[in-house]
């Protein structure tokens, strides 16, 4: 068995600062290596579910955070960027399903540094009339390729808001949120250590339903790939209308109102693709 972890720094315990996401500054270097260390408590716990093989996917901004030398030699790094599966680069391999690792609510959300892709560009993100931030976007990105999403760790808004998206997957409350930069956390130490166990349960749990019915799902509490059926419309809600203006020099995006386009495509990859090339685009206007 294969698993993918997916690997974010917003939702990692002790994160709570715009300072401790951004390199240049110590508390990011201190940040990244909790982001490292959650990572390797997942392997850890992977693993000793039956795992054969990890794929650990560096998943935050540039996506070079986490540290080559301090990762369990048992996995391999998917780093750098353009990568056309962004969060979910390694899924090319051939993967039986994903842990979401340090991952946060989305945009307008009231967790803590909660954001949708792009914290500058876009406000909201519906997919076919479903609201949905990074994990149900790439969550549904997975489940279009097969894979099931079996753990997610982060803030109560985080799995209070994706619990429902992935039904039969473990969660881990790495903190609570009081506010975008405020809250109460477990320790780092405390964190690694319930991420450990419930990527132990979540590998055994689908080992389990696959070797009971040949196949994942189809059993209460086995998680399923989370499908959303083609074609796909993209309804984004940008933050400014000089992003919408710049965005719907795209010609294939409409423009709906002053701050609000849409499209249609064929697949969620290529809706993802499509999100994060406007996102790219949004430099333009910092």
């Amino acid at each position: 068995m294969k698993i993918l972890i997916s690997t974010d720094i917003e939702g990692v315990a002790g994160v709570f600062h715009s300072e401790q996401v951004r390199a240049g500054n110590g508390e990011y270097e201190r940040a990244r290596a909790w982001m490292t260390a959650e990572a390797n408590a997942a392997v850890q716990g992977a693993i000793a579910g039956g795992a054969e093989e990890i794929l650990v996917n560096d998943s935050h901004g540039g996506f070079r955070n986490l540290l080559p030398d301090g990762l369990d030699e048992r996995a391999r790094l998917v780093l750098g960027k353009p990568r056309y599966l962004g969060m979910m680069g390694g899924l090319e391999e051939g993967c039986d399903a994903v842990f979401m690792i340090g991952y946060h609510s989305r945009s307008q959300g009231r967790g803590i540094l909660a954001h949708t892709i792009n914290s500058f560009a876009f406000a909201r993100v519906f997919i076919n009339g479903m609201e949905l931030g990074e994990a149900g976007l790439y969550g549904a990105l997975a489940g279009e390729m097969g894979v099931p999403v079996i753990l997610g760790t982060g803030d109560d808004a985080f799995i209070e808001e994706t619990r429902d998206t992935f039904p039969g997957a473990e969660w881990v409350q790495t903190k609570v949120a009081h506010g975008q930069g405020s809250g109460v956390t477990l320790s780092p130490a405390a964190s690694r250590r319930a991420i450990a166990a419930a990527a132990e349960t979540a590998v055994r749990n689908l080992k389990g339903g696959v070797s009971a019915l040949g196949q994942a799902g189809g059993r209460k509490g086995v998680p399923v790939p989370f499908r959303i059926p083609a074609p796909i419309e993209c309804r984004l809600q940008t933050q400014s209308s000089a992003l919408a203006d710049l965005f719907c020099m795209w010609p294939t995006l409409e423009r709906v109102d002053g701050v609000t386009l849409r499209f249609t495509t064929d697949s969620m990859q290529s809706a993802v693709r499509t999100l994060n090339s406007l996102a790219a685009m949004s430099f333009m206007l910092r």
